[in-house]
């Protein structure tokens, strides 16, 4: 067989295998996995080369939740589709997976449509999208079906935003998960309990020029998050249908998931590094504490373990990031006022190197676990599994290839990113890609971005599986008495 790139000499990492092999690629595709494949290609055409000799080779990383030329905060998030996507490829993330909001005359579709316009020219991976449900009624609720022929399986919908006309209330969520039961579709859920942190927010409001941005932090307390999933968790529970909790920010957060997993309530959730390696101790940084204003905030050293804790068990199954860029100028605009700071910062660059240097070398889980949190339980749950998230014949050629050890100091000037500071500035970080390659392309050679802007492809996604992992004996004990 011949081959147009040949990755050799690597050790390649599953969620399940490491192993010593080659890899041959023909066009977009993974065509072999075997020994001496340049041998065994014969005298035909010369393929491309990787010497991946000292490297791993991973399936490319997923991020199912970015937010890139959002509109928001009376702005526009700094990282368009092409910034963006380029540095999710810097980080070695193959596919993304953005957002489309509901069109609010013409319905779900329509805005989705509009989305992928925007975004088809400038990718620079592979993306997919969440549709985003900001008005459920009966007429949504039968466009559902639609979008799910044609590729989007999942959607988000919001316990917050009132005041910006996208929230949901508790029977619109009844309504979507029993939709979700019957079609397989997966609702993503934005879970903070919206009128007590209001009252919260107006609380600290009134302090917010002593307090500062710490302001942020004491205006979302943990049981704000914590109740909205404990409700969002019943509502799955009795319904049958399939909730996923985005960015979720707390360890009792976490609990509530694993409790509602033991029940055998159809709940997972997933956590972002920010949620892992940051404390709220940033906001206490007159000078630059605003910078690190999200929405959930980032919370306190418990819930940092704790949340380890919760992917080391399994009741946790994904790390994205909830990108969202805003530089120093956006970020500005809060001007003291706590409650004026655009949410969110840049994230998908560093997202699989956050993840390794701290989980893997950080000695809380093996690098087939971290293979399953960045790239093939995010696969598996949002249906693009086995297309993305494995190394296996007949899946795409996504991969992350990069030295086990090799570390780098996080400076944002030398990031893709369109941003003018990092979360993770000057920080020692190991696991960024020596090589990216996406469908069979190298886009990534030494660490320096060589593709092509708008070569990234739609992906249209199956119903996504059910994914505990490791197996939680409990949850499935729980599940065999129903």
């Amino acid at each position: 067989m011949s081959y147009d790139l040949v990755v050799k000499n690597g050790t390649i990492v599953t969620h399940t295998e490491t192993y010593q092999a080659d890899i041959g690629i023909k066009g977009e595709k993974i065509a072999a996995i075997g020994t001496d494949l340049l041998a065994a290609a014969g005298n035909g055409k010369k393929p491309q080369v990787i010497d991946a000799k000292g490297l791993y080779v991973m399936p490319g990383g997923i991020d199912v939740h970015v937010h890139l030329q959002l509109p928001f905060c009376g702005t526009v998030s700094a990282d368009d589709f092409e910034t963006g996507t380029r540095a999710a490829a810097r980080g070695g993330v193959t596919t993304v997976v953005d957002f489309a909001g509901q069109d609010p005359e013409k319905g779900l579709w329509a805005g989705i449509e509009s989305r992928m316009k925007e975004a088809e020219k400038k990718v620079c991976v592979d993306y997919s999208l969440h549709g985003m449900i900001t008005k459920w009624n009966d007429n949504i609720r039968k466009e559902l079906k639609k979008c799910m022929d044609k590729g989007v399986t999942s959607f988000k919908m919001f316990t917050i935003y009132e005041k910006e006309g996208w929230n949901s209330d508790d029977a619109a969520f009844f309504s979507a998960l029993t939709e979700s039961a019957q079609t397989g579709a997966t609702i993503c859920a934005h879970a903070e309990s919206e009128k007590v942190m209001n009252y919260l927010i107006d609380l600290y409001h009134k302090q917010t020029k002593q307090l500062g941005a710490y302001g942020h932090a004491l205006s979302r307390p943990n049981f704000i998050e914590e109740e909205a999933i404990q409700r969002l968790a019943k509502w799955a529970e009795v319904t049958g249908g399939k909730l996923y909790i985005v960015h979720m920010s707390t360890g009792e957060g976490a609990n509530q998931i694993r409790a509602a997993q033991e029940r055998g309530a159809r709940v997972f959730a997933e956590t972002c590094p920010q949620y892992l390696v940051l404390n709220d101790e940033v906001f206490k940084d007159k000078k630059n504490g605003h910078l690190y204003g999200t929405c959930p905030q980032i919370k306190k050293k418990a819930d940092n373990a704790r949340l380890w804790k919760g992917l080391m068990d399994g009741e946790v199954s994904v790390v994205s990031t909830d990108t969202c860029t805003f530089n120093k100028k956006q970020k500005s605009m809060w001007n003291g006022d706590f409650t004026k700071i655009p949410w969110g910062m840049p994230g998908v660059e560093t997202l699989l190197p956050a993840l390794y240097t701290h989980g893997v070398l950080g000695k809380k889980f093996d690098i087939n676990h971290y293979v399953r949190l960045i790239s093939t339980n995010p696969a598996r749950m949002f249906g693009m599994f086995p297309r993305k998230g494995t190394i296996a014949i007949g899946s795409d050629a996504d991969l992350n290839i990069f030295h086990p050890t090799k570390a780098k100091k996080i400076d944002y000037k030398e990031l893709a990113t369109n941003c003018d500071w990092s979360p993770f500035q000057g920080e020692s970080l190991a696991g960024f890609p020596v090589f990216t390659v996406s469908r069979g392309e190298i886009v990534v050679d030494k660490g320096k971005w060589i593709g092509k802007v708008g070569r990234g492809k739609f992906i249209p996604r199956g119903i996504g599986e059910d994914v505990y992992i490791p197996a939680n004996p409990r949850r499935e004990l729980a599940a065999a008495r129903k």
